[in-house]
């Protein structure tokens, strides 16, 4: 093993330590599947040595991959047993892709930047992932010939519940995005629990925003 293969995987160790466990998350496949995934791959070569920071860095077309906390607050909210079809909604970088791919049986992933996509699938190629769908389009409209989906993960900040994504979802299912405005929005998770809408809420966070028809 090569020295900076070493020492980014004491880094990544160091990262679910202090940023993860020590922030509350607690679900061991989660854990797992950030302990495997190496966040280095889905970044610019620039930012290598920076890929285990504390928190979001540019990918290129003026977006950015994901904080690790966040990655892995998304994922727990979730809530994976690992039998279930994921829909993302913004590949980005492809690293929260990776991540799903560790803890469902199908991940379909849709992003609206086309050379973003292609980046993305190849990373996830190199890494040997099989279980990934991926494709280029809107994502406010969702997939629906390839509905209903148990999960609905979206990595871009919404204005709103988009009705599309709620009418793919399976019975039971969850959708969990951020919801507000352009320069802050709350994580919520959206469920119906015996016919009845529930919504959870998990914080404040700050993403990208959300393009196409029920974006900003």
């Amino acid at each position: 093993m090569g020295r900076l293969r070493l020492d980014l995987n004491q880094a990544r160790e160091r990262m679910v330590v202090e940023q993860l466990e020590r922030r509350g998350i607690k679900d061991p496949r989660v854990l797992a599947a950030m302990r495997t995934v190496e966040r280095d791959r889905f970044i610019p070569p620039e930012y290598v040595d920076h890929a285990y920071d504390d928190g979001p860095l540019p990918i290129g077309s003026s977006q950015t991959i994901s904080q690790p906390y966040i990655v892995a607050l998304m994922t727990e909210v979730a809530e994976l047993k690992g039998s279930e079809r994921v829909l993302e909604i913004g590949t980005g970088s492809g690293y929260q892709t990776a991540v799903l791919s560790q803890l469902a049986a199908e991940v379909y992933s849709m992003e609206v930047i086309p050379e973003l996509l292609e980046r993305a699938r190849r990373a996830l190629d190199t890494i040997g992932v099989r279980n990934v769908h991926l494709r280029c389009g809107d994502g406010s409209e969702g997939w629906p010939e390839a509905a209903p989906f148990d999960v609905i993960l979206v990595t871009a900040a919404m204005p709103g519940i988009a009705r599309p994504l709620v009418d793919q979802l399976s019975p039971g299912g969850k959708l969990i995005a951020p919801i507000g405005e352009e320069d802050l929005q709350t994580l919520v998770r959206l469920q119906n629990i015996n016919g009845s809408w529930q919504e959870q809420y998990f914080g404040e966070c700050r993403f990208v925003k959300m393009t196409g028809k029920h974006g900003f």
